[in-house]
């Protein structure tokens, strides 16, 4: 698939505020919870270098884009220590849920902005008479908004080390978190096989694609349904 510059340009601008403020709302759901680990490695931080994981961020992203699949991805996993917690159970919830609810509130605030900006301002004259107006109207506000959704709904899978693992773990009977934890260390090649190699080799078994047009594609029909 083809990108050109500006549409390049407005994608990485969409998804670099979409992550770093998914792992800054990890770090400050730590910090108010009680703790200072996330803080004190300098996590809590809107600053994007603290927060890129070479494959998450550069690679998984790049590949996905090469694939005409959704691009999504995921940073460094922000420190943290449940001992600090009062309820450690509930506190490893709270945090794992904090980075998906920051997507899902970037999300709705990019579609109201795309809405009160169509309802307010003359947008189809505009954007006919500037690139500009184009690019951030109709190419980096849809992407922004997609982008977030497909954070959210990628990093709420429940398998380590996404999010979704920590809001499992809080539903799962406590006989079974053993089991979970054996399970744990296949997980990673598990979520790449059904990312990357499946995809690649055998197209109609695109797990991940039909999710996110399931899941990120309805939600952002939804969202944009007043166009």
């Amino acid at each position: 698939m083809h990108y050109d510059l500006p549409t390049l340009i407005c994608a990485v601008l969409a998804f670099v505020p979409a992550l770093v403020l998914h792992e800054a709302a990890h770090a400050l759901a730590a910090y108010k919870l009680g703790d200072p680990t996330a803080k004190s490695r300098g996590r809590l931080s809107l600053n994007p270098v603290k927060h890129i994981d070479p494959f998450g961020t550069v690679i998984l992203p790049l590949c996905l884009m090469a694939m005409n699949m959704p691009v999504f991805g995921y940073a460094k996993p922000v420190p943290y220590n449940p001992a600090y917690f009062e309820d450690p159970r509930k506190g490893d919830m709270v945090v794992g849920f904090a980075g998906p609810a920051a997507n899902l509130l970037q999300a709705l605030v990019g579609a109201a902005l795309a809405a009160a900006l169509w309802f307010a301002l003359p947008i189809v004259q505009l954007a006919s008479a500037s690139d500009f107006v184009y690019y951030a109207y109709f190419v980096f506000l849809p992407t922004y908004v997609m982008t977030n959704l497909c954070l959210l709904f990628f990093n709420i899978i429940p398998i380590p080390p996404l999010d979704g693992s920590s809001i499992l773990m809080f539903f799962l009977p406590k006989k079974h978190l053993r089991t979970y934890y054996k399970v744990q260390q296949y997980a990673m090649p598990i979520l790449l096989a059904v990312l990357v190699l499946v995809p690649a080799i055998l197209p109609q078994l695109n797990i991940i694609g039909w999710y996110m047009d399931v899941t990120a594609g309805n939600l952002f029909s939804l969202l944009y349904s007043w166009m």
